[in-house]
Parts: C-alpha cells; structure tokens; sequence
C-alpha cells in the first residue's frame, strides 16, 4: 500500500513538473515573439532611445549651471517677491507642479508648492494653462509653450527665434541663444505667473531691465563667478540677457533620459516588462496593423513631433479666448491667428511622463491611464467625463462641455481606436512608464538640481519648497 502511494506520489510530481516545465516554455516562446516583433518595430522606426541634441548638454556643476539655479529659484525676480520660476517648476514635482493651473502669484503661502498651494482669499486663478515640464527641455528643436509661443524660425535654416514680443514669424533680435532663453524671459512678464502688480504700466523690457537692476545691489559677485570673469562690470553683467541665459542653461542641464526603455534598445530583454512590451507594440503599431499608433505623433526618441494637433483636451479653467469665447482656448490659433491652427496645441514629449502630471495643455486628466484613454476613444472620454477628478480650488467647469464641443467640431484629429481593451489601455500605461529616468523619483539623485539651505544666497529670498501633495 505504501509502496503504490509513493508510486503515485511520485508520478504526480513528475506530471506536475511537467506541467510547470511546458507553460514555462510556452511563457519563453511568447515573450521571444514580442521581443522579435518589438525589435523588427524599433528597426522600422530607427530608436535608440537618445533624443539628438545640436548643442553640448550643459553639466550642472557648471558656475553658469549653478547661477541659473539660484536665479531660478529666488523670489527676486517676482515683481512682488512672491514667486520663482521654481514655483511652478520644481524638479521633485517633474519639472513642473503636480496642479491642473498653475498657481503663480498671491499664494497663501509662497513656499508651499505640490496639490496643497493655494491662492489668497479674494484672487482667481490667472494662468490658464498647466505647467509644462522642464525636464529635457534641451531637446526641443521647434518650439515651447503649449501654444508653440516661442518658436524656431527655420526658413531655410535656423534664422533666429520668434517671440510675442514681436510679430509672428519675425526674429526677436532679444530672443537669445536658443528657444529656452527665450522662455525663461517671459514667465517674468506675465502678471499671474511672476509678475504680479509690479510695474503694471510699464512695457516687458523696461520691466525685464528693472527686475536686472534689482540684483546689482547683491549679485554681482555670483554673476562674476558664474560668468567666470571676476573683473566684470555691474552694469554689463547683470543684464536681462544674461539673466534669461543663465536660467537657461540651468533648465538646459536637466536632462534625464536613463530610463528602462533604453535598455531595453540596448538589448536588455529583461529591462521591461511583457505587459510594457505588449503596450509598446500597441504604441508603435499602425492602427491597420492592429495597433493605437500613438507614434503617429509622439514619434521618435524625444516621443513628440513637434507638431500642433487638435485633440480635444475638455477645456477646463479660464481659457484664453476673448469676448464670447472668453473661457475657451484656441491654441497655437492665438498665435499664428490662421484659422487651420484653431484649438490645437504642441506635442509633449513622453519621456518622464509618468512624474509630470496633470495632462493635456490645462491638465484636464489627473491619471495617467485616463489622458490614454482620452487619446484612444476622445469622444467617449469627453461625453464621461469625470469633473470630481478636478480637486483644485478655482477651477470653474461650466463651460467645459460647450468649449470642448466646439474643438471637436472644428476639427478633431483623433479617431476612435477600436477593440481596444481595458488591459490594452493598462499595457499602454505600463509602457509609458518605461520612459521614467528612476532619477526624477529619487530626491537624492535630484540633490544637484535642488539648492541647499546652507548655500549662498545673495538676497535672502531664495524659494526652499515645502512639497505637499
């Protein structure tokens, strides 16, 4: 009796091993099929995970690097000494300040930034669209602001850069190096974001030249160092442009691309995982092909095209707009005033995105599966729209569905992906967070970016962040 239960015993252990031993092989063989169809897409499209830059990535131990940074974070360039660019900005938020609409000027409490900051009690909100992030700003060769406000003029080769500060499509003589000085020139202007009631009669570049002369009193010596010329004039060294250069070069020096999917392409089968594979094919299939073909548009290693598109983002917040269409937002429409570029908005690129919510150009999605959703079947995202999703004070949604209505039928550029599943949209997502740099989730690693509170500070009024979320 013994002898015939340990038989049997015995045989039930080896159907059993065999059992594990073919689904284990079964397993191999369907993730060595994803692998290949995977790697013969990354072929097609030419990835390698490493966006091209023009221009040397600047490293921030630079002395320009670090006084960008202390520029960057000091309320001396708030006409009202209440907010930094970092306000909005802030690299343990993803380069950007986990709210839907900034909240720049009249904080309650400037140095609170994340989900918690809030507005002075008798102030509505003023910025009217989502913080873009600054992580890889570097890599933009055509434009930045959601609305493509500062943009490359490249008619036959780079001839300059566009800003509002002059017609559209004319170079700024006081545009800068490149497009990210050109930005870092404007947050300061705007009344909402930095500016506040500070000159509010003067003009942008009296301004600009006014907020300079308010660093000659303390900063001359950090300009020096950061300049590296330690003979320099006040007068000719703290100066808007240098300014505005500095910052850049801080923002410029945010580069976090070690994520991964670029192990992945460097031939690590194990870097990703087989739902983060199966939502890449997803990703980068042709919709003919049984894919979402989201690189349609988020093409390439920087995952953007650059490109303007119509997807209609629910309008929530202020808008943009004028007279009746006051609390809707036109875009790239705005600024080109050409009735094609109507309600469309810049690519962002993907990389990070995980960390740099809320999405959509006024973060109107606060989860990352739900802005998939939205780009695989708009329609159905915009007609069931959650609105209890939006849990920052301000924001008014009653104009939400006639705004974003109009988007559509002007001109969606979005089709309904169809047969696509629940566990697809998650595998999407679990691709998506492929492109996460471990870095931007690990304050230690984020320490170079981020000033000390033992480090020099020329007037006192740098922004140390109490992060609440």
């Amino acid at each position: 009796m013994k002898k015939r239960m340990k038989k049997n015993l015995y045989k039930t252990s080896i159907l059993f091993l065999l059992i594990c031993l073919n689904f284990s092989t079964s397993a191999k063989n369907k993730t060595s099929t994803v692998d290949q169809n995977l790697r013969e897409l990354i072929q097609q499209q030419k990835l390698t995970a490493v966006p091209k830059t023009k221009s040397d990535i600047p490293s921030i131990y630079s002395p320009i690097a670090q006084l960008g940074m202390k520029l960057f974070y000091s309320k001396a360039l708030g006409g009202e000494k209440d907010t930094a660019c970092v306000s909005c900005h802030h690299p343990l938020l993803g380069g950007g300040d986990n709210l839907s609409l900034p909240i720049g000027t009249h904080a309650q409490k400037p140095d609170v930034l994340g989900s918690k900051r809030r507005l002075k009690k008798g102030y509505k909100l003023g910025v009217p669209r989502n913080a873009p992030t600054t992580f890889n700003i570097i890599f933009h060769k055509k434009s930045l602001f959601h609305d493509g406000r500062i943009q490359a003029i490249t008619d036959q080769g780079f001839a300059g850069i566009n800003t509002p500060d002059v017609p559209f499509e004319k170079d700024d003589p006081l545009g800068g190096n490149n497009l990210v000085q050109a930005q870092a020139r404007f947050p300061i202007t705007s009344i909402a974001e930095m500016r506040g009631s500070f000159m509010s009669e003067a003009g942008t570049e009296t301004l600009r030249r006014s907020l300079a002369d308010r660093l000659k009193k303390n900063w001359l010596e950090a300009f020096r160092y950061g300049f590296s010329d330690s003979q320099a004039d006040v007068d000719d060294l703290i100066t808007e442009q240098n300014i505005s250069f500095a910052i850049g070069e801080y923002e410029r020096s945010q580069v976090f691309i070690n994520n991964p999917w670029r192990k992945y392409l460097a031939g690590d089968d194990n870097a990703i995982s087989i739902n983060a594979k199966k939502g890449a094919l997803l990703f980068f299939k042709s919709q003919a092909k049984g894919g979402a073909n989201c690189s349609r548009c988020h093409s390439g290693d920087f995952f953007t095209d650059e490109l303007f598109h119509n997807t209609a983002i629910p309008q929530i917040g202020m808008g943009r707009g004028v007279g009746k269409t006051k609390t809707n937002d036109f875009g790239c429409g705005s600024i080109s005033n050409k009735a094609s570029d109507k309600f469309r908005f810049r690519t962002p690129s993907l990389l990070n995105v995980e960390v740099t919510g809320p999405w959509g150009h006024d973060g109107a999605y606060t989860t990352l599966e739900g802005i998939v959703r939205h780009m695989l079947a708009p329609l159905k995202s915009i007609y069931h729209y959650d609105k209890k999703q939006i849990k920052q004070k301000g924001i008014n949604l009653k104009d939400m569905e006639k705004n974003t209505l109009a988007a559509v039928k002007y001109g969606l550029e979005l089709n309904t992906i169809k047969n696509i599943s629940t566990k697809d949209v998650k595998n999407i997502v679990s691709f998506l967070q492929t492109l996460t740099d471990p870095c931007v989730k690990n304050v230690k690693c984020l320490s170079p970016w981020i000033p000390k509170k033992t480090d020099n500070d020329p007037d006192g009024l740098m922004l140390h962040a109490i992060i609440k979320s």
